[in-house]
Parts: structure tokens; C-alpha cells; sequence
């Protein structure tokens, strides 16, 4: 069954076209990274497909109804890139009052225990700190047991622990046909979770896929050796580096590069070849630099 789909939504603001004909479809068991630089379109697509946001042209739907129909957002839980909460409540408060509006809601202990809120649960949300209030968000987002979790930048200002914690309950959480929905800034976290990878860039969808095929379409390799780099260095080449005596060369074409150093009758030991980063292939992409 199909979750969330978007289906050639288009979305001006004023002279700025932010969304182009984005087309997107989450179903059942997966855990999906919408990445994209800022200003790409990500929380644009997002709010569109909640409900929240109407699109100019194109259609949404969630479960296969209206994002604003009531029964369905009961399936839902979401963590939106800004959150505001009640400073007098409680953290156990707050998410009683989120749990009510769902007909099977999870346990709360059990929700805040999974985001590491156990022993906050009986403090007012005025006196948390930015981080402890973003794993609030996380939490209130599975609460409700939902069918489909959609969590934009949820670990935005978490410190490594308390991140390292919310991505394992959300790779518990897409089991027996559940799924997320996230965007993150952080690529080692896609890399980490995402069972699929959908990139946004200028408004248009620019990679859907798996993040082995993404890095394996976009990345270079890096190719290391104790040696002098050649000379002059090939077209091919995208950076040398020189590291402890050790040549560092990124480029697509490593077995080229070899022919070529042995052709040049360059000495060389110690060689060894290793594949681009998700975040590497990420930038070579979307033309960003580091």
C-alpha cells in the first residue's frame, strides 16, 4: 500500500519556484532520507504532503485520502522542524495529550524510554534544554503508534549520544509494515538508516534509490599509495593530496590511474583503493562543495 505520494507537485513562492514536478511514493517497511541542500525544497514537499502546505499543481495523497482528512492523520506522527511546547507542562503531560488523539497509542513510558526521556518524564518542558526539547519532539512523533513517521531534521542540536539512541528507535520502529520518513543535514545519519535515499535539488527530484547506487553512481574512488603522484596528473583526477609520505588521489577512474603510474614507471608500495563516502558522492551531485 502507498503512504505518501506525490504526484507532480509544483509550488511558487512569488517568482521562486520551489517545488518543479516532484513526484514521491513511500510505502510500507521503509525508512526513506529526503536530503537536499537548503533552500532545495525538502520542507516545502514535506508540508504539502501533510496537509499543512497546498501545492499550485500536481496531487498529494496520504493512505490514499486527503492529507487534511482527520481519520487519516491518525495514522500519522511528525516531528516538524520547529516545535513550540507549553513551558509548565511536563514532558509526561504533553505526551498524554498527543497520545489521546490516537485510537492505539503506544505505551507512554515505553516511547519516552526509547528516546532516553525516562528520567526527564516528570520535568517541565520550560526547563529542558534545546536538545532534551528536540528528543521531546522525537518522541511525540511514535507515540501515537503511526503507520508512517515523518520527521524533519529530527536530530538537529542532539547531542552524539542521545542521536546515536534516537537512530536505533527509529530502526526498530519500520517493522510489520511501518515506515519513516526523515531529512537530515547529518549524511552518515541517511547512510546509517535509509533503506532508500530520495535527493532534492532546485526543486526537482535528482536520485531515488538505494544509497549503495548513489554512491556507486556519483561517487569517485580514492586510490592511496606510499609514492610521488604522477606528473603531470591526468584529466581524470579530481584532488591529490600528500598525507605522512602517502599519495591521496580521488578520481573516478583508479584502475586508469594505475595503468598510468605504471606506465610512468613511478615506484610505488602500500596501495590501496576504497570507495567514496555517501556524503562525497552526495556533493559531486548536487555540484555543492565542502
Amino acid at each position: 500500500m502507498t503512504y505518501l505520494e506525490l504526484r507532480d507537485v509544483r509550488k511558487n513562492f512569488g517568482k521562486v519556484e520551489a517545488l518543479r514536478g516532484v513526484s514521491l511514493t513511500i510505502g510500507g517497511g521503509e525508512i526513506v532520507a529526503l536530503l537536499g541542500p537548503n533552500g532545495a525544497g525538502k520542507t516545502t514537499s514535506l508540508e504539502i504532503g501533510l496537509g499543512l502546505r497546498s501545492a499550485d499543481a500536481g496531487n498529494a495523497t496520504l493512505f490514499g485520502s486527503s492529507p487534511r482528512d482527520v481519520a487519516t492523520r491518525r495514522r500519522l506522527g511528525v516531528t516538524p522542524q520547529h516545535s513550540g511546547f507549553p513551558d509548565n507542562l511536563q514532558v509526561r503531560e504533553v505526551a498524554r495529550l498527543v497520545a489521546v488523539h490516537y485510537p492505539h497509542p503506544a505505551g507512554i513510558d515505553a516511547a519516552l524510554t526509547a528516546a532516553g526521556l525516562e528520567d526527564l518524564a516528570k520535568r517541565r518542558i520550560g526547563t529542558l534544554s534545546g536538545g532534551e526539547q528536540r528528543r521531546v519532539s522525537v518522541a511525540l512523533a511514535f507515540v501515537g503508534n503511526p503507520d508512517l513517521v515523518v520527521l524533519d531534521e529530527p536530530t538537529t542540536g542532539v547531542d552524539l549520544q542521545a542521536r546515536r539512541r534516537l537512530w536505533d528507535q527509529i530502526a526498530r520502529y519500520a517493522v510489520d509494515g511501518r515506515s519513516i520518513l526523515f531529512t537530515t543535514h547529518y549524511l552518515e545519519e541517511a547512510e546509517a538508516l535509509a533503506t532508500r535515499i530520495v535527493v532534492i535539488d532546485r526543486g526537482i527530484v535528482k536520485f531515488d534509490g538505494a544509497p549503495a547506487i548513489l554512491r556507486a553512481r556519483f561517487g569517485m574512488r580514492r586510490l592511496s599509495y606510499v609514492g610521488d603522484p604522477l606528473p603531470p596528473i591526468p584529466a581524470l583526477v579530481a584532488s591529490v593530496d600528500r598525507v605522512d609520505g602517502r599519495t591521496i588521489v580521488t578520481t573516478g577512474d583508479t584502475d586508469a590511474y594505475v595503468r598510468a603510474l605504471i606506465a610512468a614507471q613511478e615506484p610505488f608500495a602500500e596501495l590501496e583503493i576504497g570507495v567514496s563516502s555517501l556524503e562525497e558522492a552526495f556533493l559531486t551531485m548536487t555540484g555543492e562543495t565542502t
